[in-house]
């Protein structure tokens, strides 16, 4: 690859530190839940009835108010927003959604599943997408990612812009405003999408190379699996790059009721996202719930990722949807009542989704400052 990346961008996710789109945020400032499949800005319409859109103008302020209310309530700390090539993108919205709500949002690059990939898919190889996204990921948001304006960096406003070296967040650990000269780049590469038991070719052709570009760069991978279904042939896929399967997330297993699928591919070390909770036309969420604690009784807590997808304008709250604080308010409470303790609850919606953005192993702890240990009385990270 000849990526031609500009002066020394920050670095992606360490162990110590996420890369946000206010930039650095150290992991310590991370105390409460996280949203781990999550779009704030979206345009997914292709009915042209304007359903599957969250717009900048029309539907910014609800969506960072739901964001507001839900670090109030429940001290939600992270969003990683999975809008990518082609979703209808727009990293500068994100920025100001952060800094408005105090929430870290990590933005996402990557592709869709085929039928909304941009015309950049067609006829490009493995090698060539490969580049536009090693390129994205080290030099940031420009018009090379086809989905908003050149060179995103945040406007005079600062919003929800870090500094180079700082935390990019504010005293009580929420989003910061910082130095306007810092470039918004993704932190998560996805959702990368397929249909179907197995990929379509240029389906392959967009997850191979998104393995290849976590690996050039550090970042990890959530797949969106159509209905759930093709996860086992994604991280076959992903994996026989040499990408680490605690690397990748496996998009929308909750909506496939096969427990010995979502075992499967918890015992290889990924991740099983159920990220479609309160999409009840998709999946009751007494199935979910069915679902969840089987793989919780099977021994794979350290595997599991929750959210709720929200991609419709219609799931807001203001419009009488379930909104994003569906999964604390009505899902979790049922999780608790049958048996699912506090201390797993932090596990699966804080530190599971910080260790899959960190790469970080489940042998892997650390403590609220920045020592490292291998033992119990030091917090999990």
């Amino acid at each position: 690859m000849q990526h031609h990346p500009g002066a020394h961008p920050p670095a992606p996710h360490t162990r110590r530190q996420l890369r946000t789109v206010a930039g650095p945020l150290p992991v310590s400032a991370v105390r409460g839940p996280a949203l781990a499949h999550e779009h704030l800005v979206l345009d997914l319409d292709r009915a042209g009835d304007g359903a599957a859109v969250l717009d900048t103008a029309r539907h910014r302020s609800a969506v960072t108010a739901e964001l507001c209310a839900l670090r109030a309530e429940f001290g939600l700390g992270l969003v990683i927003e999975l809008t990518c090539r082609g979703m209808g993108r727009d990293p500068r919205t994100l920025a100001r959604i952060a800094e408005e709500s105090g929430v870290a949002v990590v933005a996402a690059t990557g592709w869709y599943y085929e039928p909304f990939h941009p015309d950049e898919i067609r006829g490009a190889s493995v090698a060539q997408l490969t580049e536009t996204l090693v390129r994205e990921i080290t030099d940031g948001f420009s018009y090379e990612s086809a989905d908003g304006p050149a060179d995103e960096f945040a406007d005079g406003s600062g919003a929800g812009v870090g500094t180079a070296s700082g935390a990019g967040a504010g005293a009580d650990g929420g989003a910061g405003a910082g130095s306007a000269e810092t470039r918004i780049r993704p932190g998560v590469l996805g959702e990368i999408g397929s249909h179907g038991d197995r990929p379509s070719e240029p389906e392959i052709r967009a997850l191979l190379a998104s393995a290849h570009a976590a690996r050039a760069t550090g970042l990890s991978l959530a797949t969106h699996a159509q209905l759930g279904r093709g996860a086992l042939a994604q991280l076959e896929l992903l994996t026989g790059t040499g990408l680490a399967p605690h690397r990748i997330s496996l998009g929308h297993q909750d909506l496939l009721d096969d427990p010995a699928v979502h075992r499967e591919l918890a015992a290889s070390g990924a991740y099983v996202a159920f990220d479609t909770v309160g999409k009840e036309s998709y999946q009751s969420d007494d199935t979910r719930l069915r679902l969840l604690l089987s793989l919780l009784e099977a021994g794979h807590a350290d595997r599991i990722l929750l959210s709720g997808d929200i991609s419709r304008h219609g799931y807001l709250e203001s419009e009488g949807g379930q909104g994003y604080g569906h999964l604390f308010r009505s899902f979790l409470p049922k999780a608790r009542a049958a048996g699912v303790d506090d201390s797993l609850i932090d596990l699966m919606t804080r530190r599971n989704p910080v260790r899959f953005l960190t790469g970080a192993d489940t042998d892997t702890y650390t403590d609220a400052g920045n020592s490292t240990s291998t033992g119990p009385d030091a917090e999990e990270i």
